[in-house]
């Protein structure tokens, strides 16, 4: 993947500030100048980047490569009008190069920018109608769909655009790895505090953050789990596939009711993705299609045993119809509610650290899980939200065009504000 949700980092951002070398701490409308400016100049240098940016929400934001991609996803900057100003809270009404956005930023008692995000700055979808013309305006093909889990772990369609047709899923493929882990776990065929080395010859490139940490640096599995699913951690994942083993993902697949899991098979590590799309493109990606169903097991074996060198970034779609990893809106919500019937709270701790910018009122919906993913023409967005009354309302919006890169900044924002309104739209049609 070209960076497993980069669409989405590009809108919903989490950024920390450190105080400037000043007498006071700078205020939030001081750090959203920061911001503001710095749009305009990517990309920033590291050592600017490391003034105003916490070491640990650096990490999580990919370093600066990726607090560079945010910023130059959203483009320069333009403040139109602030909406709430506090000494440490500020809510400004934005223009940036494609889209208005709506930036919501929070300082600490240091100064520090605590909490930093852009959602679109228009209305979200209020009907069922108006939500079928934003997702015509999408662009690309779309599938999308608006469900319920009931009590028996069946989903309940209630609204849907060729929600059973399957899409590239980018990285949301990783909640079936997820589901494996989940599986093993109740099987006691592995346990979330079990320590898990890190090995070079299972690392893979960005997004994530432990591509970067020494080979036998130990982790419990519960903190790969976290990092695959909150910040898309492709090392943490292939990590996770060799630990459990490609047959009991490809398994899992299976038992959360894809409706075409051979699709998924052999399933694919991120750096066997990488190796097909980032290498000799298209020569190797042409050679391992032309191999039949049975060898390419072996194929993506060797893949997985060449050094990560020489790969490059890719800005046009690459064959996202055969080399991926598939699923339908539909598959997505019988995947999330196999991992509500897992009832583990180590999977739904995973699925909740990043709620994929929804921002929805938690008096109303406690609980939101998020997974999306994308790489060049792939944009897919899927959201579990628990209402208060304890109800699982599921939407997910898939986005793909084999042939032109998506604007992945405009098709984000837009599939964000499409969710949204999903969710309401479900909450008060099935309202009790």
């Amino acid at each position: 993947m070209k960076t497993a949700i980069a669409g989405v980092l590009a809108v919903v951002t989490s950024l920390v500030a450190p105080a400037a070398d000043a007498a006071e701490p700078p205020t939030a409308t001081d750090q959203l100048g920061w911001v503001v400016d710095a749009s305009g100049r990517v990309p920033v240098s590291d050592a600017e980047v490391r003034q105003h940016i916490a070491e640990v929400l650096l990490t999580a934001a990919g370093g600066t490569a990726g607090v560079n991609a945010a910023l130059g996803g959203l483009g320069r900057l333009e403040v139109k009008r602030l909406v709430t100003e506090t000494p440490d809270h500020v809510e400004a009404a934005v223009h940036g190069t494609t889209d208005d956005y709506l930036l919501d930023l929070h300082v600490d008692q240091a100064g520090l920018i605590d909490g930093l995000r852009s959602t679109p700055d228009d209305p979200v979808p209020a009907s069922w109608p108006e939500l079928d013309a934003q997702l015509a305006a999408l662009g690309g093909r779309v599938s999308f769909g608006a469900s319920e889990i009931l009590p028996d772990g069946r989903c309940r369609d209630v609204h849907g655009v060729r929600d059973d047709v399957q899409r590239p899923l980018g990285s949301a493929f990783k909640l079936y790895v997820l589901g494996a882990l989940g599986k093993a776990v109740a099987e006691h065929k592995a346990s979330w505090t079990e320590q898990l080395a890190i090995r070079d010859d299972w690392k893979s490139l960005p997004s994530g953050v432990l591509q970067n940490e020494p080979a036998g640096t130990r982790l419990p599995l519960s903190a790969y789990a976290d990092k695959m699913i909150s910040i898309s951690d492709n090392t943490a994942t292939d990590h996770l596939i060799h630990r459990l083993g490609r047959d009991a993902v490809q398994r899992q697949v299976t038992a959360f009711g894809n409706q075409r899991p051979s699709a998924n098979v052999p399933f694919l590590t991120t750096k066997a993705f990488f190796e097909l799309k980032a290498a000799q493109y298209p020569a190797r990606a042409d050679a391992y299609l032309a191999l039949p169903r049975w060898a390419r097991p072996a194929a993506v074996a060797g893949l997985e045993r060449l050094p990560l060198t020489g790969l490059a970034g890719w800005t046009a779609p690459e064959k996202i119809d055969d080399i991926e990893w598939f699923g339908s809106p539909d598959d997505i919500c019988r995947a999330f509610s196999g991992l509500k019937k897992e009832n583990q709270p180590e999977i739904a701790h995973a699925l909740s650290l990043n709620d994929g910018g929804l921002g929805l009122d938690r008096a109303k919906f406690p609980e939101v899980w998020f997974k999306g993913g994308s790489e060049p023409g792939v944009l897919t967005l899927n959201y579990l939200a628990r209402t208060a009354d304890s109800r699982s309302l599921v939407t997910s919006v898939m986005v793909s065009d084999p042939v032109a890169p998506l604007n992945e900044n405009h098709v984000a924002a837009r599939g964000i504000a499409v969710a949204k309104g999903a969710v309401a739209l479900l909450a008060a049609t099935l309202r009790p």
